[in-house]
């Protein structure tokens, strides 16, 4: 087995020209997919075989090595029998086709191995016709003309080096940097020597987020296509012992628990043997090994998350009863879970951290709004139940951030929040006099500490503001010395951008509403400008907050303005706020929208008659909306991934959401009562598209799994069924919002042409054909 997997990984890295024969079948193209059993290990392989100009050829794919796309040297389909070769890792497979199936033998280092292999067809999501072409999309986007200084590229083509980190012991740097066919490898500095090492290749598939598990090696999380079905990689700092560790089809990966303390092992939950409900194993990061750790058998009624100490050792798990109730267990005594606190879906009551600084086990951090209205940080004594003293909280937010230090014995050093910006409020002499240096050096720009080292000896500090996009810099605490490392996006000129404003209002039924408005230099010296509303995704718990926004700031270079409105459900402004938004999504959340802009208007800030709605996800929705419940008060629209029809919507969500339905259910809406039945008819857009009458764009991400690409084909076939002209953008290697550079490129150049067209200098509203 070993020798196989070696085999493979030699794969990764030579790129062979395919060699083709004659076509002697169509029967044997497509898609076939299989499984090797190597000394009890299940290997998947993937073969694409496709004929051109007479001619096959064929590609493998070996997931659980992370290997897609080697071309094969030979493929031979000859008297019914198929014949691959792959010469430089000595594989070779041959089977016979029948029943729609190859049955035949893999060979490999002298190995002969049964493998089965079954057509898999590739079916394209939703309805391609209704797609727009690149040349019509490009048409739109020619109409963002004018003599800009900054061009699409240089808010959203990713930065050429990004997401620095230091290794533990802090010998090592690593980051991730842009290739020219932006590639965003992982890169490993050692920092005495400055020795460059490219550790992990980033292939097909993005890498959606790495990170140090110890000091030689690093993990990584891919899925598919934007599908999010995350699956955990591992590789050493010099690029070698590269493995899948979870290389299961369908499943989703989140990692609950680094364990500083076992540097061969994390924490980690699966839907492995559920898709609907997830449970805890322990996972060595070199072999793959797992162990799971605890089961979560009851599907009606679920663990919906679990709590480790910094040793791995379960401590306590939430539980869902009856859908919408959370039951609380905490262990006592080892292994005993006992339920703690039984509370509705709305309590909040969770652990942030174990105090490790004292001798009661039980002491930990805790959050809860369980007897107030803003959640507060209380330290609290689990095994008695009831609180030793509250530590933090304050009157207009909640408050859930703290930090330790490992270091220094788990002292407490700071805690944070969200207010009109980020606060940080030090606790411990040694961090006040950090936050006063760093406060000092950089007054402003807000900070937070992106890493450190296990001595705390260096520090890795990011930088940022409305109109900075965000630098690193280093900091050594015995030189006392801040070194620049690297500035994010250079080409955006902190004196260029525009500037971002908090403001606050009164809703039409008396609620104090928050939000921030981007104001364009012509809207301070005084013109109304155009104006592009920008309602959050969520929107439970959501909310915007202060700081560099690229969107915001594309729009201000073209001379619009962007409020963004935390209405009612938002999060961060207590329990009664969050609640007073619960079945109204559609209704008082877009009046809130709605009050914010008649409150900017009222400032003289922007043309009423220029104002565009863009948003994503729920945002998306609420363009939607906002076009057939107000369809006077917006010239166009960008819904990008946005739900139209609250039916097929909660009935298209991913497994793992099916146990939070029926809390789905309290926050938007339930068709099992007449009542509001009748309400997800009048708030869902598709059924009220006679009420549009103005231009709307739609983006939408083919793998979609929250909301599914039927949610985006639904209202671009009915407009389109009544004569509008409605651009439709699909990118088919995307899911919920676009990860990889072109793809957001090309959008958000489409988007301004569009805005062009519709609030611009020379606009026409006319959405209809002809």
């Amino acid at each position: 087995m070993k020798h196989l997997l070696k085999s493979f990984m030699g794969v990764f890295i030579i790129l062979l020209c395919a060699s083709f024969t004659q076509i002697h079948g169509q029967e044997v193209l497509g898609t076939w997919k299989g499984k090797l059993s190597v000394q009890g290990t299940e290997m998947p392989l993937i073969f694409h075989i496709e004929g051109k100009e007479g001619a096959l050829s064929s590609k493998m794919d070996s997931p659980s090595q992370g290997a897609s796309g080697i071309p094969m040297d030979t493929t031979v389909f000859e008297n019914n029998q198929l014949t691959l070769t792959f010469k430089q890792a000595g594989i070779k497979y041959v089977a016979a086709l029948g029943n729609n199936k190859l049955t035949g033998t893999f060979y490999q280092g002298g190995m002969e191995l049964p493998l089965e292999m079954e057509k898999s067809e590739k079916t394209i999501p939703g309805n391609p016709t209704l797609v727009s072409s690149d040349v019509e999309l490009d048409k739109i986007a020619s109409l963002d003309q004018g003599n800009y200084k900054y061009s699409v590229e240089d808010y959203f083509a990713r930065p050429k080096a990004r997401s620095f980190q230091f290794s533990p012991n802090g010998k090592y740097l690593s980051y991730r940097e842009k290739d020219e066919n932006s590639k965003n490898h992982v890169y490993v500095k050692e920092i005495a020597s400055d020795k460059v090492t490219r550790v992990i290749e980033e292939k097909e598939e993005l890498i959606r987020g790495y990170g140090w598990a110890n000091n030689e090696r690093l993990v990584y999380v891919m899925d598919k296509g934007g599908d999010e079905d995350y699956h955990l990689f591992a590789a050493n700092i010099d690029g070698t012992d590269q493995k899948e560790l979870t290389p299961y089809e369908g499943v989703q990966v989140n990692i609950l628990e680094g364990l500083k303390e076992d540097k061969d092992h994390m924490i980690i939950s699966m839907n492995k043997n559920n898709k609907q409900i997830f449970e805890p194993y322990k996972i060595n990061i070199v072999t793959g090994e797992i162990k799971q750790l605890f089961n979560n058998e009851d599907a009606a009624n679920p663990i919906a998350g679990y709590n480790f100490d910094k040793d791995g050792n379960l401590r306590g798990y939430g539980k869902i009863r009856d859908g919408v109730n959370v039951d609380f267990y905490y262990a006592k005594e080892d292994g005993k879970y006992d339920v703690l606190k039984q509370m509705n879906w709305k309590d909040t009551f969770s652990i942030l951290n174990y105090d490790y600084s004292t001798d009661n086990p039980h002491d930990a951090y805790v959050v809860s709004n369980l007897d107030t209205d803003k959640s507060q940080i209380y330290l609290y004594d689990l095994k008695k139940d009831k609180v030793i003293k509250k530590l933090f909280s304050n009157d207009k937010y909640d408050v859930s951030n703290l930090s330790l230090s490992r270091k220094r014995g788990y002292e407490l050093d700071y805690f944070s929040y969200q207010g009109e910006k980020r606060v940080i409020i030090p606790v411990s002499d040694y961090y006040k006099k950090l936050h006063e240096r760093i406060s000092k050096e950089f007054p402003d720009h807000q900070y937070s500490i992106a890493g450190k080292t296990d001595d705390e000896d260096k520090y890795l500090i990011f930088f940022q503001s409305d109109k900075l996009y965000g630098v690193y810099y280093s900091y050594d605490v015995k030189k006392d010395e801040f070194k620049l490392l690297y500035n994010l996006m250079p080409q955006l000129k902190e004196n260029d951008m525009a500037e971002m404003r908090p403001i606050t209002f009164k809703s039409r039924d008396g609620l104090t509403i928050h939000g921030y408005i981007t104001l364009p230099k012509e809207a301070i010296q005084g013109k109304k400008v155009p104006l592009i509303v920008n309602p959050h995704g969520g929107p439970q718990g959501i909310r915007d907050s202060w700081g560099f926004n690229p969107e915001s700031q594309l729009f201000a270079s073209r001379g619009y303005a962007t409020l963004q409105v935390n209405f009612r459900i938002s999060g961060g402004y207590g329990r009664e706020f969050l609640e007073t938004g619960f079945k109204q999504i559609g209704r008082k959340a877009m009046d809130d929208v709605e009050d914010g802009l008649q409150y900017v208007i009222d400032q003289g800030w922007v043309d009423k008659d220029k104002v565009a709605i863009y948003g994503g996800s729920h945002g998306g929705y609420a363009v939607l909306r906002g076009l057939t419940k107000t369809p006077d008060l917006y010239a166009c629209g960008v819904d990008y991934v946005g739900v139209s029809n609250l039916f097929t919507f909660m009935r298209t969500i991913p497994p793992y959401w099916k146990p939070y339905l029926k809390i789905i259910k309290e926050i938007w809406y339930d068709e099992d009562v007449a009542e509001e039945k009748a309400i997800m008819e009048e708030v869902s857009p598709v059924y009220q598209i006679d009420k549009i009458k103005k231009p709307l764009f739609v983006v939408q991400g083919a793998n979609d799994p929250r909301v599914n690409i039927d949610e985006s084909d639904q209202i671009v076939k009915a407009l389109r069924e009544k004569g509008f002209d409605v651009p439709y953008m699909v990118k088919y290697d995307e899911g919920h919002g676009f990860a990889k550079e072109e793809n957001s490129v090309a959008m958000y150049k489409a988007m301004m042409g569009f805005y062009a067209k519709h609030i611009g200098k020379k606009t026409t509203t006319k959405p209809v054909k002809g």
